[in-house]
């Protein structure tokens, strides 16, 4: 099969340009990308006529790239697993992942995860990529998740997500009353010693930012709406837990399960600028049953 074929009219701005220098600077490709485009089966076209990076450009022009078909691993298998799709086109696929899922196969879970269920589901349609995340989320936390249908469209997300122009936005019910309505929680974030899962806030960690608002106070709890501007593993859990509020559900960081089995987290929006179709886009995802539970019986 081959792989995705992207065509683009060449503006005034680049007459006279080298294909290779439109296709860096303008279309934001890589060398590696350019590098597999020329010797894994990919091709370049301008017009309709096959082409080098060295050809002359001008205005006008028709550029064509076809990328080549990408390789999976052969430890990803391809698994029949259900999908919520929120959205889809020919480049992104996001996906309202249910809880107790892991985004990417583990060692407990090698063939169960979202990743297996996404090739499964490349299988059915056609689509010849491996599974790319832009964002990931843990095992027990629901919500949306960005998958990028091909190598360059994830290449292009991820830059969004390093300059913090991808935004997403959880939903989270915390233990107590959290006493500022508006917040900001600044505190760096490290594995914890003699641990290979827990996190824990300390002075060597790596940055960590997050910012909450409160939006409905329970009889014992806080429902919050969370913005994080540094993506550091259990942030949001590992942050709300130091300054006394775990999330509800959340065992490992002292949120108790008398309520919810899972730790109260929903990541229930996401906007980004769609590079293809040079627009913003927002998403939302609705609230599972088990944490429309819990906020009903509060």
């Amino acid at each position: 099969m081959s792989g995705i074929k992207i065509t683009w009219q060449v503006s005034e701005r680049y007459n006279g340009v080298l294909l290779r220098e439109y296709l860096r600077t303008e279309q934001e490709l890589s060398k590696k990308a350019l590098a597999e485009i020329k010797f894994s089966g990919g091709a370049l076209y301008v017009n309709g006529k096959e082409a080098t990076v060295r050809k002359l450009l001008v205005t006008g022009d028709q550029i064509t790239v076809i990328f080549p078909p990408e390789q999976r691993s052969e430890t990803m298998v391809a698994t029949r697993i259900p999908l919520d799709i929120i959205y889809e086109d020919d480049h992104f696929l996001l996906i309202n992942k249910q809880a107790n899922l892991t985004t990417i196969p583990s060692r407990e879970q090698p063939h169960y995860s979202l990743a297996n269920g996404v090739l499964q589901y490349y299988n059915n349609i056609g689509v010849t990529s491996t599974f790319h995340a832009v964002n990931r989320l843990d095992k027990d936390t629901s919500g949306l998740v960005m998958i990028a249908k091909h190598r360059y469209a994830h290449d292009l997300l991820s830059r969004q997500r390093k300059k913090q122009m991808l935004s997403r936005r959880y939903l989270a019910v915390v233990h107590g009353q959290v006493r500022d309505e508006i917040g900001t929680i600044n505190d760096p974030i490290g594995r914890k010693d003699n641990s290979i899962i827990e996190r824990e806030v300390r002075s060597d960690g790596q940055p960590a930012i997050t910012h909450y608002s409160v939006i409905r106070r329970l009889q014992v709890a806080t429902v919050v709406r969370v913005k994080l501007e540094t993506g550091r593993t259990h942030q949001i859990r590992v942050h709300f837990s130091s300054i006394g509020h775990p999330l509800c559900g959340d065992d490992l960081y002292g949120g108790g399960r008398e309520q919810i089995r899972r730790q109260a987290l929903h990541s229930h929006q996401l906007t980004f600028y769609h590079p293809f179709q040079e627009e913003t886009l927002t998403f939302t995802a609705p609230l599972p049953a088990d944490l429309e539970a819990l906020l009903s019986e509060a």
